[in-house]
């Protein structure tokens, strides 16, 4: 069996740590309990809120092993500081099923579910900042990435990549007017980065 890459075998941990994240999130959706077929309906459609935190926070969290993933195909090694990043960005995502089960505990209570939403949206807004750091430090001098990557290119991105310290503290704010219309916005932004994500800047091969 070929030995993994230090870059590969950190993938391979980000790897286990979104799977089991993914994973927690069905456990939050209750198994109703009826005793006709009309009040298991009933009863199934009144756990809405679990359905849709758990849709949100599958998609969000989806995006984000799609962008690691992305990232690391790029990655040829890894230093200390690097996998200290890595390991502050996993927290985040390993925090996710808690703030997605508070959404679907108090999503039909008004004003519980204002600080429910704002909390969801804090968590996020560490995403984002974790995230910027640690793009931020891939294209400082660009020691880890391999040879296709263009430095300089990479480098002009972080602004795109820090958008989400702009929009995350703006659904938190929304969380108090809406609810349910900042967890919406979390969809919407999650489909957002899945289709229009910033490529790793690539050299041709002229070039590298």
């Amino acid at each position: 069996m070929a030995r993994m890459t230090d870059s590969a075998r950190v993938e391979a941990f980000s790897d286990g740590v979104f799977a089991i994240a993914i994973t927690l999130l069905i456990l939050e959706i209750r198994v109703p309990t009826a005793r006709t077929g009309l009040d298991l309906w009933h009863a199934l459609g009144d756990e809405w809120p679990s359905y849709s935190a758990y849709v949100v926070s599958f998609m969000v969290i989806g995006v984000m092993w799609v962008n690691h993933h992305t990232i690391f195909s790029y990655i040829a090694r890894v230093d200390r500081t690097l996998i200290f990043l890595n390991l502050v960005l996993l927290l985040v995502v390993a925090a996710l099923p808690f703030p997605t089960a508070l959404v679907a505990q108090n999503l039909r209570e008004p004003q519980a579910s204002n600080v429910a939403v704002a909390v969801y949206g804090a968590v996020m807004v560490g995403h984002a900042a974790t995230m910027a750091l640690f793009w931020y430090y891939v294209t400082r001098t660009g020691h880890c990435f391999d040879d296709r990557v263009d430095i300089r290119a990479a480098r002009a991105t972080r602004a795109r990549f820090s958008l989400g310290l702009v929009v995350y503290p703006a659904t938190v704010a929304l969380a108090f007017a809406s609810a349910v219309l900042a967890l919406a916005v979390h969809f919407v932004l999650a489909v957002y980065y899945a289709f229009n994500q910033t490529p790793v800047p690539t050299l041709s091969p002229e070039d590298r």
